[in-house]
């Protein structure tokens, strides 16, 4: 924050962070391109971290769980009934928990980086990484709707049952825009522009107090207070929301295999 600070100061007026500052340079630049940069190795640690908990979690299982076996148990039953069971439907959802657990685990410990000093950077603030899961997401509920009802899932997915034909050639065009088109942007975007946007906020607030500090007027330096209140407050808010915006990935996802597996029935 010290080198987002000191230009403002130089110049007597606060400058504040840009997104520019979240493109933190390459650990391991090559060609023409990025290279290897903090946010790979961000994500290549946390599946290093969410395969190592749940092996050491279920390695030693006992009838009487301990304490981290019960921590992995409680995780595992949250996803698997409380978002696959009662969105997808007690027949058909345990062959999608695998998906959906990875999922939510995923983006959870990647959206939680941003909220630990030192790393303070969540992955899912650049938009590539929202862009694969979604599109993953929209080939898997896809794929899971041809399965089900076969090349007639297009027709399901696009034409409601029930809407008189004359409205037709209005409400088709509305159905695929939204469902084949907005959906995964949107999906995707959601998870970005939240990430994205709390980062920011953190970012300009500690550059704020740093230069609120760094002033000579006393009544500036006791500002500094009142801003490093409201960054408190928003930084237990964006934690809030990072675990939020798992969880909302994991559910909308859920929705969307739900609808394409009874396509038929809505």
């Amino acid at each position: 924050m010290i080198a987002l600070a000191l230009p403002a100061q130089d110049s007597g007026t606060f400058t504040p962070p840009g997104i520019e500052e979240l493109h933190l340079p390459a650990i391991i630049p090559w060609g023409a391109a990025d290279g290897f940069s903090k946010q790979m190795l961000l994500v290549i640690l946390s599946v290093v971290i969410i395969g190592t908990f749940f092996v050491i979690a279920a390695r030693k299982q006992q009838l009487v769980p301990g304490k981290l076996q019960f921590a992995g148990e409680a995780a595992y039953s949250f996803v698997r009934n409380s978002i696959a069971k009662d969105i997808i439907g007690g027949r058909d959802f345990m062959k999608y928990v695998p998906l959906l657990f990875t999922l939510f685990f995923f983006i959870l410990v990647n959206n939680i980086y941003g909220a630990i000093p030192l790393i303070q950077l969540p992955t899912f603030s650049h938009v590539g990484g929202a862009y694969v899961l979604a599109a993953i997401v929209y080939v898997t509920w896809i794929a899971v709707g041809v399965r089900k009802s076969g090349v007639r899932y297009f027709k399901l997915a696009t034409v409601p049952s029930g809407v008189p034909f004359y409205i037709l050639p209005i409400v088709v065009p509305i159905e695929i825009i939204s469902n084949f088109l907005v959906r995964p942007v949107t999906h995707s975007l959601r998870l970005f522009a939240t990430m994205l946007a709390g980062h920011l906020i953190i970012m300009i607030s500690g550059a704020g107090i740093e230069y609120l500090v760094m002033q000579e007027n006393v009544l500036l330096k006791g500002a500094s207070v009142l801003v490093l209140g409201g960054a408190i407050a928003m930084y237990m808010l964006e934690a809030l929301i990072m675990v939020l915006q798992a969880y909302v990935f994991t559910l909308l996802t859920a929705i969307y295999i739900e609808g394409a597996l009874h396509a038929d029935s809505h």
